[in-house]
């Protein structure tokens, strides 16, 4: 199982903007073979963090549906980010 977790830094007035065009890509990814989980949220307590969560079963299925990187348009918006990839070999409940 691989998973991508972290954070990105807009200008907080940006943020909304910068979610909305996050939309098309989050719904491409749910549909994706391999996708477990997908989102990207605004913080509850930093106006101008979003957080970032992927689950995939395999580094394969990331790597299909990985073509390009954020748009030109998002890429101006990013201040600073910190998003890890982490390979897990087992999970169980919490």
């Amino acid at each position: 199982m691989i998973i991508i977790a972290g954070w990105i830094a807009v200008d907080p007035q940006a943020r909304e903007a910068y979610l909305r065009t996050c939309v098309d890509a989050v719904e491409q990814a749910r549909a994706s073979a391999g996708c477990l989980d997908f989102t990207l949220g605004a913080d509850l307590a930093d106006s101008g963090r979003i957080n970032v969560y992927e689950r995939w079963e395999s580094a394969e299925a990331l790597a299909a549906f990985r073509t390009s990187g954020p748009s030109d348009e998002q890429t101006t918006m990013i201040r600073d980010a910190e998003v890890l990839r982490y390979e897990i070999s087992g999970a169980g409940p919490a």
